[in-house]
């Protein structure tokens, strides 16, 4: 456990579609936590903002900072980097403030693998079922069925990582699905006990992968 004074870290995953930007904008905002901002070599979608929602780089500048050893984690996700740097985290860490990341699986397993020092807590995101997922894939800023529909096929590869994080969390609602992953983050900080159902989780994966 890292002292007292020290911030803790939380992430979300999901599957693309799946919410969880919505809800670290939620925790960022209600419960103060510092959003850790990536860098991407993706093209900005038009509601996005160079430094709010992603530093838009290069593919020869985010290269540089893999050679630099700057990442804490970085991964490739439809053919696009993504990576979060280690000095802002730390910097926030360091003066007590949490932290909460909004990367893949790829990245999460490189931040456990490290074994930090600071308390980390890991949630993944589910939708209600693949009808939903798929509407909200179509109603996005992705209006080419083929684009959704490749969402679908990476899905089903993503969900399989679901036993890799703390907290398994299903966004049929919005704000239930905030009231959960804030309730069980006051519970780790505060170590007690919550009503987390892991066989409700089992099955409904079961139920996604039909």
């Amino acid at each position: 456990m890292p002292p007292m004074n020290e911030g803790i870290m939380v992430i979300l995953s999901s599957p693309s579609g799946a919410g969880k930007t919505t809800l670290v904008k939620l925790l960022s905002e209600r419960k103060g936590f510092v959003t850790s901002i990536s860098h991407t070599t993706r093209i900005p979608r038009s509601n996005e903002v160079d430094g709010k929602d992603y530093y838009f780089v290069n593919i020869e500048k985010f290269q540089k900072m893999i050679d630099g050893k700057e990442f804490l984690e970085y991964a490739k996700v439809f053919k696009n980097f993504y990576g979060t740097t280690k000095f802002a985290i730390f910097e926030e860490l360091n003066k007590g403030n949490n932290v909460i990341f909004d990367i893949d699986w790829q990245g999460t397993n490189q931040i456990i693998s490290q074994k930090l020092k600071n308390k980390l807590l890991t949630f993944f995101i589910l939708p209600p079922s693949r009808e939903e997922l798929f509407k909200r894939l179509s109603n996005r800023d992705m209006k080419d069925k083929l684009i959704a529909e490749e969402r679908m096929k990476q899905f089903d590869k993503d969900v399989l990582h679901w036993e890799d994080y703390d907290y398994v969390i299903i966004n049929n609602d919005l704000e239930v699905c905030y009231d959960q992953i804030s309730n069980y983050i006051d519970c780790e900080i505060n170590k007690k006990k919550s009503t987390y159902n892991i066989d409700q989780i089992k099955k409904h994966i079961k139920k996604l992968m039909y």
